[in-house]
């Protein structure tokens, strides 16, 4: 595809960084009341993943803030990471589309890798 390999951080202007927890869901949650409690933290964005786990998107310099406060009122976390979500995603053909992930599956193989982000546009997306 015309790539080249560049230097540590040089395309960090492509992606929003983001704080995301998965949070286990209680049977008296309230997810608006919730959410609008966590905006005064930070909070972007609480999606339901499924019955049992929310999702919730933080400004990347919130993390702490939101970290605490999930724990101090005892919520369950699942997990936490760092997110970089692309500001403008690619469509490419399927062609291109496989090169790519298999370019991606490539580098996630090799083991001094942690993450691997992009902004191919998904395939439902399309």
């Amino acid at each position: 595809l015309g790539g080249s390999l560049g230097t540590q951080g040089m395309l960090d202007f492509m992606f929003e960084r983001k704080s995301m927890f998965r949070v286990k869901v209680t049977p008296d949650m309230d997810l608006e009341s919730l959410e609008l409690e966590l905006i005064d933290y930070g909070v972007d964005e609480l999606l339901s993943e499924d019955d049992e786990t929310i999702v919730i998107y933080a400004n990347f310099q919130s993390f702490g803030a939101v970290q605490k406060y999930l724990e101090d009122n005892h919520f369950e976390i699942k997990s936490f990471q760092f997110d970089r979500i692309p500001n403008d995603t690619k469509e490419l053909n399927e062609e291109e589309r496989a090169e790519v992930e298999k370019l991606i599956e490539r580098i996630e193989e090799d083991e001094d890798v942690t993450n691997v982000f992009h902004n191919m546009k998904d395939a439902e997306e399309a």
